[in-house]
């Protein structure tokens, strides 16, 4: 559960913005999308290998 503890006279809406600030940093919705349907582990790892390749290659060209 998240608390957000709201200061003396703090406007409500910088309140919700730390609270739903802190809520994107647990990930929670993230976890949630990947519950939804199951991914072979073969697939995870063939995706994560995948954008780790793109991700060097853009470094390889800033490089350049």
């Amino acid at each position: 559960m998240l608390i957000i503890p709201i200061k003396e006279g703090e406007n409500i809406d910088r309140a919700l913005k730390r609270y739903k600030r802190k809520f994107d940093r647990t990930g929670t919705m993230r976890q949630l999308r990947g519950r939804q349907q199951f991914t072979k582990p073969s697939v995870e790892k063939r995706s994560q290998i995948q954008k780790a390749q793109y991700v060097q290659h853009l470094r390889d060209q800033d490089a350049v």
